[in-house]
């Protein structure tokens, strides 16, 4: 006789399954600490803007995306619970893509910020954020891809953030600022972009993105430093590759007339091999080094010019701002 609803062997309504219990049990932790964020200005179409931001703090600030701000200075935050309260725009910086807001009144307790660096392919990651206006949606994948690049632009200066995300948990319009966790529920990421079916990017949170996050919360911007160098990577010769443990350098295409570079001596065609006595393999690299910190320090550089090794001191200004 067949079995009835009542007879229906233990194993098939039993306990849900490992991959369920992670994302039901990360869900739980961080739906009440993802906001609906709704900014005060509109689109073309005359909808509001807006996207998710993740509460980080025990005093109400939150962690989006700079373009999700856009050039608003307030808006709303929406909770899961059905709480709203009114934001204002502490910092943005859009060649990071982050911005920090304050809630105007009491938010949940935060979530952790991880660290994005203990990543690995393959790994579960669930994001969390609010697609098409349906506040506290999840989705799950895992990491697709780790040292994705994306380009930023502010005004003139365009910047590469390194080290991006790739997740195929599915992303869709209105996940920008949103929260990409791990299973600890640590969120290792926000995420940013739509880059096609099943490719999402997410911001990743490590040493470099903590630094920008404490700049705009203290002063409401991010300072960097500029040395006037353009360049591509370029192979060492296999002598000196050998020697140095290091198979590329940055070969200097422009050196911009009277920056910082220029007046330390580089020349176009030297290649870069190394500053601070970093390892410099590509243009992010040098990128990494060239935060608040380094304005007005100096900053040594080692360079291959005609098969001779040059060491030369530069000291990086601050990058103008620019809109």
């Amino acid at each position: 006789m067949a079995n009835t609803l009542s007879e229906t062997p233990e194993q098939e309504v039993g306990p849900l399954d490992a991959y369920s219990q992670v994302v039901v049990s990360v869900a739980e932790q961080l739906t009440p600490r993802v906001a609906a964020l709704e900014v005060s200005h509109r689109l073309p179409d005359g909808s509001y803007a807006g996207g998710a931001a993740v509460v980080f703090t025990n005093d109400g600030f939150l962690l989006t995306n700079a373009h999700v701000v856009g050039t608003a200075e307030a808006g709303r935050v929406a909770f899961a619970d059905g709480t709203a309260v009114p934001f204002h725009v502490v910092g943005t910086d859009r060649l990071s893509d982050l911005a920090v807001v304050r809630a105007d009144g009491v938010t949940p307790a935060p979530a952790h910020l991880g660290e994005a660096a203990q990543l690995k392919v393959g790994q579960l990651v669930v994001a969390v954020g609010n697609p098409l206006g349906l506040a506290g949606s999840i989705t799950a994948g895992v990491v697709s891809a780790l040292g994705r690049s994306l380009p930023t632009r502010a005004g003139d200066n365009v910047r590469i953030i390194d080290d991006v995300i790739q997740t195929d948990a599915a992303l869709n319009p209105g996940n920008s600022g949103g929260a990409l966790v791990v299973a600890s529920g640590d969120v290792v990421g926000i995420n940013t972009a739509v880059a096609g079916v099943g490719v999402g990017l997410a911001i990743p949170i490590n040493s470099i993105t903590r630094q920008i996050i404490a700049a705009l919360m203290a002063e409401g911007r991010v300072r960097r430093a500029y040395l006037g160098v353009a360049g591509t990577p370029a192979p060492l010769p296999p002598l000196l590759a050998a020697q140095r443990a290091q198979k590329t350098g940055l070969r200097i295409a422009e050196v911009v007339p009277g920056g910082p570079a220029a007046r330390a001596g580089l020349h176009t065609g030297d290649l870069l091999l190394s500053a601070n006595r970093e390892a410099v393999v590509s243009a992010q690299t040098l990128q990494r080094l060239m935060l608040g910190d380094a304005i007005g320090q100096p900053l040594a550089l080692t360079v291959l010019r005609s098969d001779a090794l040059v060491d030369v001191i530069a000291t990086p200004v601050e990058l103008a701002a620019t809109d």
